[in-house]
């Protein structure tokens, strides 16, 4: 795999001595050579981890780095529930063939003989298609973007071994690269409404339905294909047009509807906490509650604008709709996604927190057991 290096990682992961001599090499010239070390070790370790999920996972089962003994305990438990996690994908829709992981240094710095690297994982899992299947729509491969920090402790034999890894994943569902715990807890960016919604309409049944093969036609009111276009380049690489909240899932959606054509409504400051209203402002006190809060967006797309509707089925969802969670099943919805494909009667789902590209849906069910899910057509 190649592993991207930026330059900022090149700060110190050696110690030069205090009173270095003149002609001491540079510290940060010195460091490169070991960042790009770190980051292979970190990139390798990462690779096995998708390695587990995929059919050939029995290959992958030897440890490819060294870790210290807890981490390695650690890595030991992983690694299983990961081949569990890919063969329960495997059985709802065929699971991955191969998995490819590149990792890019954000950050990187070294105290003794301790290192610490803030990366970004990139990873792709391909689905079982044929290059025919792929070109009549199917998608190649789900894709990962995660940001991590890892930890290295060094020998006194300079042996760097893997102390520890911590994924933030917070917010989200678990991305498929990592070992699930409980379902996420419920977080949201927006706030209370001004007035009292009632009931939602029921949840979206999850039982499976037959693939009719019948294309989902849509009023042409808005450009879908924009919609899609819009998930399907800014799904990882954030639009600096706009803030990143932590909790980015409805302000992403809500960007890509606006790409499609959903117009503004509203924009006073008075109106920001009724979810009669939508619109971005250039701070959070002047973007309405509607725009980044899921709950808020449910209200106002398919009860005050109708922009949306209820589908009675998740397995009705087409390109450009989108699926909101409620995972404790409290009444608050918690999270926001959007079809960019739909293949032989499977959406495929594109989202924030955790940025993640085309993950299909019966993954999704199989991960999230006692979930109630609203399918939103658009």
């Amino acid at each position: 795999m190649t592993t991207a290096i930026l330059a900022v990682a090149a700060l110190a992961l050696t110690t030069t001595p205090a009173m270095a001599q003149p002609g001491t090499a540079p510290e940060s010239a010195a460091a490169d050579p070991i960042t790009s070390e770190l980051a292979q070790l970190t990139e390798n370790y990462l690779q096995q981890r998708a390695d587990m999920l995929t059919t050939t996972a029995s290959i992958a089962r030897t440890p490819q780095i060294a870790a210290t003994r807890q981490m390695s305990t650690q890595m030991d438990a992983d690694l299983t529930a990961l081949t569990e996690k890919g063969r329960r994908y495997e059985q709802v829709d065929g699971g991955y063939t191969k998995a490819t992981v590149d990792v890019e240094v954000t950050d990187a710095s070294a105290s003794g003989s301790a290192a610490t690297l803030q990366v970004s994982e990139y990873t792709r899992l391909y689905l079982p298609f044929t290059p025919q299947e792929v070109q009549e729509g199917a998608p190649e491969y789900e894709e990962v973007s995660l940001p991590h920090t890892v930890r290295f402790a060094r020998t006194a034999e300079g042996t760097w071994l893997l102390a520890s890894d911590v994924a933030e994943t917070d917010g989200g569902p678990a991305p498929s690269t990592q070992v699930e715990g409980a379902d996420p807890a419920p977080t949201d960016e927006g706030g209370s409404p001004d007035e009292d919604e009632g009931a939602k309409a029921p949840p979206s049944e999850t039982t499976v339905l037959p693939d009719t093969g019948v294309a989902v036609v849509k009023p042409t009111s808005y450009n879908y294909g924009k919609i899609v276009s819009y998930a399907d380049n800014y799904w990882k690489n954030n639009n600096k047009a706009y803030r990143t909240y932590g909790n980015d899932c409805t302000n992403f959606v809500s960007q890509a509807m606006l790409a499609g054509g959903w117009g503004p409504k509203g924009g006073a400051l008075i109106q920001r906490t009724s979810n009669k209203y939508w619109f971005y402002g250039p701070t959070t006190f002047t973007t309405s509650y509607t725009w980044a809060g899921a709950e808020n967006w449910y209200w106002f797309a398919q009860k005050h604008s109708k922009r949306t509707k209820i589908l009675p089925s998740v397995w009705n969802l087409a390109a450009s709709d989108v699926l909101q969670a409620d995972w404790d099943k409290n009444g608050n919805i918690d999270h926001t996604m959007i079809v960019t494909k739909r293949y032989q009667g499977t959406p495929y789902l594109t989202y924030h927190t955790g940025a993640t590209h085309n993950k299909s849906l019966a993954k999704l069910l199989s991960d999230h057991k006692k979930t109630w899910w609203y399918a939103h057509r658009t």
